[in-house]
């Protein structure tokens, strides 16, 4: 018999990639160079939509979008434009594609400036791991928000900020009773 964990509320059971990406990525540390490419694109097609939509297209993304290879996506010319506005595994909302390769000229002059996306993210923090509850923007999101925008990129909102935070397992939000919650 398979034993039932404790999950956050937000997890679809029903879901075995929406369970996976709970149980082995949300809120566990990452800062992997192509982990945090692929999560910086995959939350800014998020907005205003749910995660559990973007993560169930998430490798129709990954064929779309050239596996992520940051030296691909930011040299995306009007024909891949044009397939990916067509390609109806992946959301097709032409802004967010036009910002996704607007932010991956930015995100990989940020790895040049700062010699890598990580490095750039710990300008702002004063710790590795944040837990905390019943958040959607903190202070930690606003001032990351704020510099990338100050950097014309696109979709970057504290909210979607503090959720590729997450993402990304600077903060952890588990819920009390998740299997995986965390007090400090």
């Amino acid at each position: 018999m398979k034993k039932f964990l404790a999950r956050c509320g937000w997890c679809n059971q029903k879901n075995q990639v929406y369970i996976d990406y709970h149980d082995k990525e949300w809120g566990q540390l990452n800062l992997d160079e192509k982990y945090l490419f692929e999560m910086f694109i995959l939350e800014s097609f998020q907005a205003g939509l749910s995660w559990e939509c973007v993560l169930n297209k998430r490798q129709a993304f990954k064929k779309a979008y050239d596996n992520f290879d940051i030296n691909k996506v930011p040299k995306y010319d009007d024909s891949k434009i044009k397939s990916l506005l067509e390609n109806k595994d992946i959301i097709r909302n032409k802004l967010k594609i036009m910002a996704s390769i607007n932010n991956a000229k930015i995100f990989k002059s940020i790895q040049k400036e700062f010699g890598s996306f990580k490095n750039y993210l710990l300008t702002f923090t004063q710790k590795l791991n944040y837990c905390e509850l019943n958040k959607t923007t903190s202070t930690l999101s606003d001032n990351i928000s704020k510099d990338l925008k100050m950097r014309k990129m696109k979709f970057v909102g504290s909210t979607t900020i503090y959720a590729y935070l997450q993402a990304i397992g600077i903060i952890n939000s588990h819920e009390k009773g998740c299997f995986l919650h965390k007090e400090k």
